[in-house]
């Protein structure tokens, strides 16, 4: 929520064979430092309703000679420059600086956040936007002059010929993109171990398919778009809004309601029509997303019976009906013991795929159903990216690193998110809203962000109830992804 700095572990990432062993190790403990950092925190009531915004920009170069556009890979020299300027200007005048600075997957990107967060006055409502505008200025100071940073979600051309910069070459040991190289992902390790480790667990290379937009040119033995790194879904830019509740159990309470509204939030935000310099016909990114880091094997895809892999969740060979990327799966309120909320556990209508062992677990330790099954069902993946020297080593009962690497590696529409193990102020239960796609100009931008609260508000404020069966959800998603989706789909609503 704009709290806290863009730190990255400092150390040596494991490849795939150095993890597995050390995978079940994790998968364990992390139940455990999720069931003590819970019993530390669960008390936690009338914490002030705060919020604040994640905006990520590409940062595109554009050559003066050729008059073709590239990927300008200075995205971690930018943020670096950047936070140092935040530093120093805090130092002058210490009520001053009013943006983190964070790093993103593409070498290309940045991300920022509000410093401090917003409350719940009306007159933060209108900060929103202000903030924004200071964003992009400090941005724009930072870069070149044949440099740009427009708040697109993706680069239209990416995977196009050169468009990463001349002289690049595909086919690197990381990526093993025939499209991109290497050198589009961020440098720091954790980056590139995380897309090798995707590949690695996979057993092959990401495979990205894009419905292609025909029109009465378009050959009609063309195909879908393909594309084959994580880069063409990671690298795509959004809005993402993060609150922060009263306690737990609202917590919990406007992670079901947003589950709900996350479909319709895509829609209308909806603005990725280009994919590697076609027209696809979805206007999102999030299947891109969802397929870029798909690192399910193919037994857990359905395609083959596959062995068992004793070291890997579930044995890598059980069924997962998504990519940890996905909507929400299930809704998670118990709090609201009577009327319709009573009924949050009837419209999981969906099968929930959890690791038994730790839904026992987390029973066992007085967690109640709904919650120990959505913990459960992030614990039936691996742990992606581990550090040497960060795994037994760690203490249960004071660290949650496990417990988040799992949990950051889930990527669903909505995140519901523990008060963070380190934070240096109190920062209570939140939940993130991670649907929107990033708009062109910051008054759109904001506008987004401010209406986000408004319904957030009127739902809390009139104890107001728009659960729908999770299939429905899930059917919403599927109808946000179409071309015109706003206009032209119907989505599933309470009456």
């Amino acid at each position: 929520m704009g709290r806290g700095g863009a730190i990255l572990t400092v150390g040596r990432p494991l490849d795939w064979n150095e993890a597995k062993p050390k995978l079940a190790y994790v998968r364990e403990h992390g139940v455990s430092q999720f069931i003590a950092h819970y019993a530390r925190h669960k008390e936690i009531k009338r914490d002030a309703l705060f919020y604040g915004d994640e905006i990520e920009y590409g940062l595109f170069r554009l050559d003066a000679a050729s008059k073709k556009p590239y990927l300008s890979l200075r995205g971690a020299e930018v943020r670096e420059l950047l936070a140092n300027r935040e530093v120093e200007e805090r130092r002058a005048i210490p009520e001053s600086g009013k943006v983190t600075w964070h790093p993103e997957y593409g070498s290309w990107m940045v991300e920022s956040t509000p410093a401090r967060p917003y409350s719940g006055y009306t007159d933060d409502l209108r900060r929103v936007e202000t903030n924004m505008r200071s964003r992009r200025a400090r941005l724009l100071a930072a870069l070149h002059e044949d440099e740009i940073a427009p708040t697109v979600v993706a680069f239209p051309l990416l995977g196009v010929g050169d468009s990463a910069g001349p002289g690049l070459e595909n086919k690197g040991p990381v990526a093993a993109s025939s499209l991109v190289p290497d050198a589009v992902i961020n440098p720091h390790p954790r980056f590139g171990t995380l897309t090798r480790n995707i590949r690695s667990r996979r057993g092959a290379t990401v495979d990205i398919r894009a419905p292609r937009f025909l029109d009465a040119n378009t050959p009609p033995d063309a195909g879908d778009i393909a594309a084959d790194a994580m880069a063409f879904g990671m690298g795509c830019c959004c809005l993402q809004v993060t609150f922060q509740c009263r306690d737990v159990e609202e917590s919990r309470h406007v992670y079901d309601q947003l589950a709900v509204l996350a479909p319709v939030m895509m829609a209308l935000t909806a603005a990725c029509p280009i994919v590697s310099g076609k027209l696809q016909d979805h206007d999102v990114r999030w299947g891109l997303v969802a397929q870029s880091v798909d690192d399910r094997t193919p037994a857990e895809r359905g395609e083959t019976s596959g062995e068992v892999d004793p070291d890997m969740a579930r044995g890598g060979v059980s069924p997962l009906r998504t990519s940890r990327y996905s909507a929400a799966s299930s809704y998670i309120c118990s709090h609201k013991q009577c009327g319709h909320h009573c009924a949050a556990a009837h419209y999981n209508d969906v099968d929930l795929e959890i690791d038994e062992l730790a839904h026992k677990q987390l029973v066992d330790a007085g967690i109640d159903d709904l919650l120990a099954r959505h913990i459960a069902h992030l614990f039936v993946r691996d742990p992606l990216v581990l550090f040497e020297g960060l795994v037994e080593e760690l203490d249960d009962a004071v660290a949650t690193d496990h417990f988040e690497n799992l949990q950051s590696t889930n990527w669903n529409s909505v995140r519901w998110k523990p008060p963070p193990a380190d934070a240096s102020e109190h920062v209570g239960w939140r939940v993130e809203l991670r649907t929107m796609e990033v708009q062109l100009t910051d008054f759109e931008n904001a506008a987004f962000t401010v209406f986000c609260v408004l319904v957030l508000r009127v739902l809390l404020s009139f104890d107001l109830n728009i659960y729908v069966p999770m299939s429905k959800v899930h059917e919403n998603m599927a109808r946000a992804h179409r071309r015109d989706a706003v206009t032209q789909q119907k989505f599933w609503w309470r009456s």
